[in-house]
């Protein structure tokens, strides 16, 4: 299934319902006829949050007659193992346990690390480093060769 662009203004407008929530709007996906928002909040995302966002978002989406067929409208906090979407994640989660599954040009496969995220490093290409501690293995890891990153739950 491919993920469908969303409108810049339409983005735009999503991110303001969520701020007026007290939230922010850290993704947005229309895939297979779901229209996905994640919310994150200093303190947590509560039911509450997700429900004022989804009236005032399912208000935008019927004035910006935002697909004509049908589609779900799903609002979710990014739960304990947070997928990681942009830079500004990977510098929040500084020091915390990530799962990270990447290719580079010079690897053949794909690899993916339980490890720390240990560096973030903003000049390009921007760039994690990680510490894989069973194995005490240091890696460099640029984030455009990322494919899927989330934080690993330390219980």
């Amino acid at each position: 299934m491919m993920t469908q662009e969303i409108d810049p203004t339409l983005q735009t407008q999503l991110e303001d319902a969520a701020r007026q929530t007290g939230c922010e709007l850290i993704h947005a996906e229309f895939k297979g006829g779901i229209l996905r928002l994640v919310l994150d909040r200093e303190g947590g995302v509560d039911l509450g949050h997700c429900a004022t966002v989804s009236k005032q978002a399912s208000a935008l989406l019927d004035v910006a007659e935002f697909d004509p067929g049908r589609y779900t409208l799903e609002v979710s906090s990014p739960g304990l193992d947070r997928q990681l979407y942009r830079p500004s994640d990977y510098a929040r989660f500084l020091g915390q346990r990530v799962r990270v599954t990447w290719r580079d040009s010079s690897m053949p496969t794909k690899r993916t690390v339980v490890a720390r995220l240990e560096a973030f490093d903003e000049a390009e290409p921007v760039s994690v480093g990680l510490l894989e501690e069973e194995r005490g293995e240091r890696l460099q890891v640029q984030i455009n060769d990322i494919q899927i990153a989330r934080l690993e739950p330390e219980l």
